[in-house]
């Protein structure tokens, strides 16, 4: 389908796949962080530390989680069958990300609430989630990212993205132990991202690779021309931010700190490097291959009302999520209820 052949002018649907599209983003980057932290919680020996690392997420974990529901609620509400034709084909890595988050938010509580000698017990359950959750994520986006396919070749290569979307989350964990942490711990932490960075790099190539390898549709729109030189950008600026990275992690950490914030700020533009590369790769399609916005959308009328709402709801989002990190702006201490 060419762009000429598109109906342009019903403006909704597309507003709402922004919306939602903004959404995932954005919660690709929050709770990405803190399933990170998750992920890399018992890779510390030290009690005090692994305290940290918990505390150092505890006031954002499950407000972050606030934008996994927004966009499946606005999938659900503005494209009812793409939220059927999707969860329909995801329903058992859905069922298994669903696991894993309610178990890390039940470790997250009762490790701080119940008794000492369970602690540890809590501690790998935590993980557990975090770890089910990533990969049931990476697991659904490879699926979604070949259009929902069946077979051997698709789980193969939707085990790929899941590998690659937990060292993703995992660097950008790292990265914000090292703005939030400091001494031995962040120490610890940069050791971590620079080994995290090298997964990460690796996974983002060997998907660049095998995507278009997979799906035609999307060789197409990247490498033709003059496509390939308009989305050169891409590419490009993604190397360039690995090997930044890369220089920074070594100069780390500097006798002021003044850069702890330099690491997670560029793996973010790497995140978004990469969700806008996966936009244009399937737009105008909300489910690759099988509908259009247009095709999936809800009728105009009940978009408008449902617009009315997210534009009364999504700046109350916006406006307490940073209100929370910036009373919660300094360095990380031990979660406590007492």
């Amino acid at each position: 389908m060419s762009y000429a052949e598109l109906p342009m002018h019903d403006w909704l649907p597309i507003a709402f796949l922004g919306l939602m599209g903004l959404s995932a983003l954005i919660y690709v980057v929050l709770d990405g962080f803190d399933l990170g932290v998750g992920l890399l919680s018992p890779l510390s020996n030290n009690d005090n530390d692994r305290n940290l690392m918990i505390g150092s997420i505890g006031p954002f974990w499950d407000a972050n989680e606030t934008w996994l529901v927004l966009a499946v609620g606005l999938l659900l509400v503005a494209f009812p069958v793409a939220h059927g034709a999707i969860l329909g084909a995801l329903y058992l890595p859905t069922l298994f990300m669903l696991v894993g988050l309610t178990l890390r938010g039940v470790a997250f509580e009762f490790r701080a609430k119940g008794p000492a000698h369970q602690k540890p017990r809590w501690d790998k359950a935590f993980f557990a989630g975090s770890l089910l959750a990533t990969l049931s994520q990476g697991y659904m986006l490879g699926k979604y990212v070949i259009g929902l396919q069946t077979g051997t070749y698709a789980v193969l290569f939707a085990s790929l993205v899941a590998l690659c979307l937990t060292a993703a989350y995992g660097l950008v964990g790292a990265c914000w132990l090292i703005a939030k942490t400091e001494k031995n711990l962040q120490v610890q932490a940069i050791s971590w991202a620079k080994k995290l960075l090298v997964g990460t790099a690796v996974g983002m190539l060997a998907i660049s690779v095998a995507t278009p390898w997979v799906s035609p549709r999307v060789f197409d729109a990247w490498f033709t021309f003059p496509n390939i030189i308009g989305l050169a950008p891409i590419p490009i600026v993604s190397i360039a931010l690995v090997l930044g990275l890369h220089f920074i992690l070594r100069a780390l950490p500097d006798a002021k700190d003044s850069y702890r914030w330099v690491p997670f700020l560029m793996t973010v533009a790497l995140f978004v490097l990469a969700f806008s590369g996966l936009a244009y790769s399937f737009f105008p399609y909300v489910v690759p291959d099988q509908y259009t916005v247009w095709d999936a959308a809800a009728a105009r009328e009940s978009l408008m009302i449902i617009l009315a709402g997210t534009l009364i709801t999504l700046p109350m989002i916006v406006a307490y999520s940073v209100f929370a990190y910036k009373v919660f702006s300094g360095k990380a201490t031990p979660l406590s209820y007492s």
